[in-house]
């Protein structure tokens, strides 16, 4: 996964104040809004605790929560830099609870961790229940939506929404598949999800340009989406979860390969470090382990980070402070422009929760 979305992030100087909060607003609470407003107060105080000053604390606070128009389970994360809001993103689930942070660097991972697994799509839905025939009244409707998987469910794609005449479908299917493609190389799709009636979705499927057509998956029921939410999203909630995105696998089959043969590759938090300070990781492969207490020293730029403060010192570097080492790691792939790739655990555990593919074979450090 790119992390490019952040790099406007990490132009600014700090410190930073970084936010995450339930902003869901549904059925199950009572009064949403007034439960928004005790979490974004206790986040207030939070960062002023934690020495924040006080514009940063008071800007946070009035940025979350306005995003009331859209529906379903969902947070909020806010970053300040020197009392500025520089970012604002929704989350496509809610935060395990709420947490707020001011320091050198802003607390990015919960953030890129809810980006993953990043699948570029197009989803289509055809809606239609007459007779399965051309020579019928009526018109078919197809819904169709390019985006990134999961941010689509709060943040929606590229979308269609138009009907067509049943006597028409047939030509109009074909026209419609050059357009579906389209939409699809604009994001880079890697699947075709199409949904809706079998006779009419039929139709269409085989009249895709081939560029779409050996990426096709049919799902079956309705898939009705609220607005603001992805198109047909309980199906691709089923046919994603726990799915690497394409080039993150190619990216894992190129670490193990490489590992197996003692190659450009290597674990632990020493290795990555090390490897980081040069400049020399193509990507960092992640398990997400947010209660870590793992920390790392770091100076003013994105390479600047070692595991003890008498390492950075020895390189020049006088302005150093210690910090959590996944805010330190995030910022040095940003700096350096290299991959993540987040892991679940039950898939492959990494020592110290951390493996690094090298930008090129040579030898790599032991941790």
């Amino acid at each position: 996964m790119k992390l490019s979305f952040l790099e406007p992030l990490y132009k600014q100087p700090g410190p930073f104040a970084s936010a995450y909060l339930d902003t869901s607003r549904d059925s199950a609470v009572e009064d949403p809004d007034a439960a928004i407003d005790l979490r974004r107060r206790h986040l207030r105080d939070t960062l002023l605790s934690e020495g924040a000053d006080r514009d940063s604390a008071v800007t946070v606070a009035d940025t979350v929560g306005g995003d009331t128009d859209i529906p379903g389970p969902h947070g909020q994360a806010v970053f300040t830099a020197q009392g500025r809001l520089v970012l604002l993103d929704e989350l496509p689930a809610p935060p395990a609870r709420d947490t707020a942070h001011f320091g050198a660097l802003p607390d990015t991972m919960p953030l890129i961790v809810q980006h993953a697994p990043g699948i570029p799509y197009l989803a289509v839905h055809v809606h239609y229940g007459g007779p399965h025939s051309t020579s019928a009244a009526g018109t078919v409707g197809v819904e169709a939506e390019a985006g990134l998987w999961p941010l689509t469910k709060v943040t929606p794609g590229e979308r269609l929404d138009e009907e067509f005449p049943v006597s028409d479908w047939l030509r109009a299917a074909e026209r419609l598949g050059r357009r579906l493609e389209g939409h699809a190389r604009r994001v880079e799709a890697e699947i075709v999800v199409v949904a809706g009636d079998v006779w009419a979705r039929g139709i269409l499927v085989r009249r895709l340009p081939a560029l779409l057509g050996g990426r096709v998956v049919t799902v079956e029921g309705a898939g009705e989406s609220e607005p603001r939410r992805a198109l047909l999203e309980p199906r691709l909630d089923d046919l994603f979860r726990g799915r690497m995105a394409a080039h993150d696998r190619a990216l894992l089959g190129s670490f193990l390969a490489q590992r197996a043969r003692d190659g450009a590759s290597d674990e632990g938090l020493s290795a990555a470090v090390s490897a980081l300070q040069t400049g020399r990781v193509k990507a960092l492969f992640l398990n997400d382990h947010p209660e870590s207490p793992l920390r790392l020293w770091v100076g003013p730029e994105p390479g600047q980070l070692a595991l003890s403060e008498q390492e950075l010192r020895s390189y020049g570097i006088q302005d150093v402070r210690e910090e959590r080492a996944d805010a330190a790691l995030a910022r040095a792939l940003v700096g350096t422009r290299a991959e993540l790739v987040v892991m679940p655990e039950r898939q492959l555990r990494l020592r110290e929760g951390v493996g690094v593919l090298l930008r090129y074979a040579g030898s790599a450090s032991r941790a």
